[in-house]
């Protein structure tokens, strides 16, 4: 298809006719933004259903990426780019007087997530289309995200996150695709003609209706598919009769059952029901989904002992491990495959990403709650249990060892357990993280299976978090090396040949300024404080929690905020600390960081003694589109996670593409950076992930004694209980001094000494700005098309249609 700018023109005023019947001028800003979606979207639509076509006839391996979370931000600048339409459509919008940045507030932003998680999903599937992987996304849609969030007096509130009031341009509802899920009732095995068969009865039926979104392919006509589920019930959802007599009937709550699966993401799991609500999520998606794969490759005539030849199933973390399961039964029950035959095909099929190895955020399910809920479900997991543990004690002879990986044990299922039996690869996201799983969390299973294990260091897009977010970046880049870094990122590295050239350098600081600029408005939007856009612009955001060390950070503010008002000589370069994160609702201490952030923010603001060196912002409500902005305006990322903890990381990928240099420890990607760059160009502190255990082992770690021998870092963690930033915060101090699992007093010397080296580096501009474009010129090899190249190569196998310019 051959688009113009005058193609352009002509469809807008014929669409918005027909969906308006008024020509385009005359629209709304928001009915101006549904029709240039629409138009877009019909421009995508060409390549989308021509490339369905192709993979319903063709024979290349499909990949199907199961998880809870897909964190897509605004999609249509994305697709604009990535359809190469961008020039074309900035000339149709300003011969239309549009300004795009008001435009682009009316495109939705999908609440399909809550961190790390679900951007790593997104970015996945962005690279899956761009090097023409056949890969699709299989999820919730979700009507409500995780939450808005506002800061009152301080304090996070939480309100709907109801992204789809406008409705999602981008989405196309499939109703005749949709897949019956059952719950409840009670199954038994009957012998029919020398098969066991389970007789279901007495469930509930869900219909999971599915929706799908096109991921669009980098200028290569390739459009995937992420599909999400939403649930309703079958059938009628209407009583009329008793609407009309003003009651409710049993129909309605059925209904209001039924929808509260897709409802919302992450429902409180703290109670009784907001846990069965999440396993049935769980399951929900996964059974949709497969239902959905196994019909598509039948219909194609492709037999069961075929499909590991067709498709994979990548499971991203836990939540998705009912796969596992769940295909067993299709294979058994309704392909009619033998319990051997149908295990080979289930384990060839599936593959796991395990994303921690905090044991408290590995999931275990209670066995009456499982039972309950999808028993046929329950008696394969059982049998799955039973012939695993039979095998490691003919092993081993060892029940202590037997128990040790059981799926099944003190009346619940381990999940994590289900999806290692189940997959033929398990892969970690960053080296520390894989080595950490072999030989610690998962030892015992690394000794039965080492050669299912393997690392796949996570990356980022750098469509969407450099050519989308830091256009004058790109330019830049573009002129110094071409744009074939565009499909190959890797060649980015010619940068560094640029990094002792003043003039460059001197142009990246200046897109820099601009970028904080940029910053510093949205920062005057959110919260109504002006900063200096001359002052280090030192950035901390991602999901609050404790062992991401947002309480380190705060704590050191509270120290330089006591040396200035002591230390009538101090100096340093002004310096605006930039937090923004989401507490888990049920999270407690989180919730009082926050508070505590805010409370110090005010304290320090306000005060003209203090604020000339330093000031503290909290932006609320972070999302995808506010880190496009964070991001390229960042001097200094914070990345201080306690060391072993941090699985991998992305936002340390985004910040150094986008030329903020690293503070951070030994953790997680953070090592695969300075491997890159040099230790030289990476602010590294902090106790290494060895020297914690051995602490930890000794029990060595006496917080008590820490603040005896350091008086100055006592003075300010009394302040959290003597009301200095007005309010309480006792709860923060006890958590210091009796619970500090992550070590923050014992790396704070180290941290504090390090910023003080980044002050003085920072004053030699010529220094900074080399290090920031080294940084850059190493940021392509955490793209993820690398990782995703990885993975079609070492675990999927095959599915492949062209991979550009392809080097592993």
């Amino acid at each position: 298809m051959n688009i113009t700018k005058e193609k352009i023109l002509s469809d807008l005023k014929n669409v918005a006719m027909i969906m308006f019947t008024k020509e385009f001028v005359d629209t709304s800003k928001e009915d101006q933004y549904k029709v240039f979606a629409t138009v877009i979207k019909a421009y995508l639509s060409e390549n989308w259903l021509k490339e369905n076509e192709n993979y319903r006839i063709g024979k290349e391996k499909q990949v199907y990426y199961f998880s809870l979370e897909f964190l897509l931000g605004k999609m249509m600048y994305t697709n604009i780019i990535n359809l190469g339409l961008e020039d074309i459509c900035m000339e149709a919008m300003k011969e239309l007087n549009l300004d795009f940045k008001e435009f682009e507030k009316f495109d939705a932003e999908p609440g399909l997530g809550n961190g790390g998680l679900g951007r790593l999903a997104a970015c996945f599937l962005d690279s899956m289309a761009s090097i023409g992987i056949p890969g699709h996304g299989c999820g919730i849609r979700y009507d409500y995200g995780l939450f808005e969030q506002k800061i009152v007096n301080g304090e996070q509130i939480e309100g709907p996150d109801n992204w789809l009031k406008n409705g999602f341009v981008w989405e196309t509802k499939k109703s005749h695709q949709s897949k019956r899920i059952k719950f409840y009732g009670d199954v038994t095995l009957k012998e029919v003609g020398g098969y066991l068969t389970p007789i279901h009865t007495g469930y509930e039926t869900v219909l999971a209706v599915p929706y799908d979104v096109p991921i669009v392919g980098y200028k290569n006509k390739v459009v995937n598919n992420l599909r999400l589920w939403k649930a309703q019930i079958e059938g009628n959802d209407f009583d009329f009769n008793s609407f009309s007599y003003g009651t409710f009937s049993e129909l309605d709550e059925k209904k209001r059952k039924a929808e509260a699966i897709s409802k919302l993401l992450y429902p409180d799991d703290t109670t009784e029901s907001g846990r069965l609500l999440r396993l049935k999520q769980e399951y929900f998606f996964v059974s949709a989904g497969l239902q959905s794969i196994v019909d598509y490759n039948s219909k194609k005539g492709i037999a069961p002992n075929e499909f590991p030849k067709t498709f994979s199933i990548q499971i991203n973390d836990t939540h998705p491990a009912f796969c596992i399961a769940e295909f067993m039964r299709i294979l058994i029950d309704e392909k009619k495959i033998y319990w051997d035959e149908a295990w080979e095909i289930t384990k060839k099929v599936m593959s796991y990403t395990n994303h921690t190895i905090l044991t408290e955020a590995m999931e275990k399910w209670e066995i009456d709650k499982v039972q309950k809920l999808i028993p046929r479900v329950y008696m394969i997991i059982e049998e799955i249990n039973r012939r695993f543990c039979d095998k490691v004690y003919q092993k081993y002879d060892d029940w202590d060892k037997v128990m040790d990986v059981a799926i099944i044990k003190d009346r619940a299922i381990n999940m994590t357990h289900l999806a290692v039996v189940g997959s033929h690869s398990i892969n970690g996201v960053s080296k520390l993280h894989t080595e950490i799983l072999t030989k610690k969390v998962l030892k015992n299973f690394y000794e039965l299976y080492p050669e299912r294990f393997n690392n796949k260091t996570n990356g980022i897009t750098h469509r969407r978090w450099l050519l989308r977010s830091n256009k004058p970046l790109t330019t830049l880049i573009d002129e110094a090396i071409g744009s074939d870094w565009k499909n190959d990122p890797i060649l980015l590295e010619k940068l560094a040949g640029f990094s002792e050239n003043r003039e460059f350098c001197k142009k990246v600081e200046g897109i820099k300024l601009e970028n904080k600029k940029r910053l510093a408005e949205l920062i005057w939007e959110e919260t109504g404080i002006e900063v200096d856009v001359n002052s280090i612009f030192d950035t901390h955001v991602k999901r609050l929690h404790g062992y991401k060390r947002q309480l380190m950070n705060i704590l050191h503010i509270i120290y330089l905020y006591r040396e200035i008002l002591e230390n009538k000589e101090f100096t340093m370069h002004p310096k605006t600390f930039i937090f923004s994160a989401k507490a888990a609702p049920g999270y407690y201490l989180a919730k009082r960081i926050i508070k505590l952030i805010n409370s110090v923010g005010k304290l320090i603001n306000d005060d003209e003694r203090v604020n000339k060196f330093i000031k503290v912002v909290f932006i609320p409500n972070y999302s995808v589109s506010k880190a496009q902005i964070i991001i390229p305006g960042s001097d200094l990322s914070e990345q201080i996670s306690t060391a072993g903890m941090e699985a991998s990381g992305t936002s340390n990928m985004k910040f150094m593409m986008n030329g903020a240099l690293t503070i951070g420890t030994l953790d997680g990607a953070n090592i695969e950076i300075k491997e890159a760059v040099g230790e030289e160009n990476i602010f590294i502190f902090g106790l290494k992930y060895e020297e914690l255990k051995e602490i930890e082992k000794k029990q060595s770690y006496n917080p008590i004694k820490f603040l005896k021998e350091n008086p100055k870092i006592k003075k300010v963690v009394e302040m959290l209980r003597d009301g200095t930033f007005g309010g309480d915060f006792s709860s923060i101090y006890s958590y210091l001094i009796d619970g500090d699992r992550y070590y923050v007093l014992k790396d704070f010397n180290s941290y504090s000494e390090t910023h003080k080296k980044i002050d003085g580096i920072y004053r030699d501009r010529d220094r900074w700005n080399s290090m920031v474009v080294k940084n850059i010129a190493k940021s392509g090899n955490f793209s993820s098309d690398n990782t995703v190249r990885k993975y079609e190569k070492e675990i999927w196998g095959g599915c492949c249609k062209f991979c550009v310019n392809s080097k592993n």
